[in-house]
């Protein structure tokens, strides 16, 4: 798994964060990260989710060009 760790105090709209979660919990699929469960532990907010090796989807944009036809394909699967 991996852990998530949010810091609730620097949100401003906590009700949306809320709403991801339910989405989150309501929505499987083997193309996607799933969630498993969430904590709140102190004013922080920790999302279980299932590990993925290779790191963020972000890391990788910022370390890879993709081209235009590859985003459209990983984003239809």
């Amino acid at each position: 798994v991996a852990l998530k760790k949010m810091p609730l105090c620097k949100r401003s709209r906590k009700e949306l964060l809320v709403s991801e979660i339910q989405i989150m919990k309501e929505n499987r699929h083997p193309n996607i990260v799933n969630y498993i469960d969430s904590y709140l532990v102190d004013e922080d907010l920790w999302l279980v989710m299932e590990y993925v090796d290779g790191g963020t989807l972000t890391s990788v944009l910022i370390r890879v060009f993709i081209e235009e036809s590859m985003i459209a394909a990983i984003s239809r699967e």
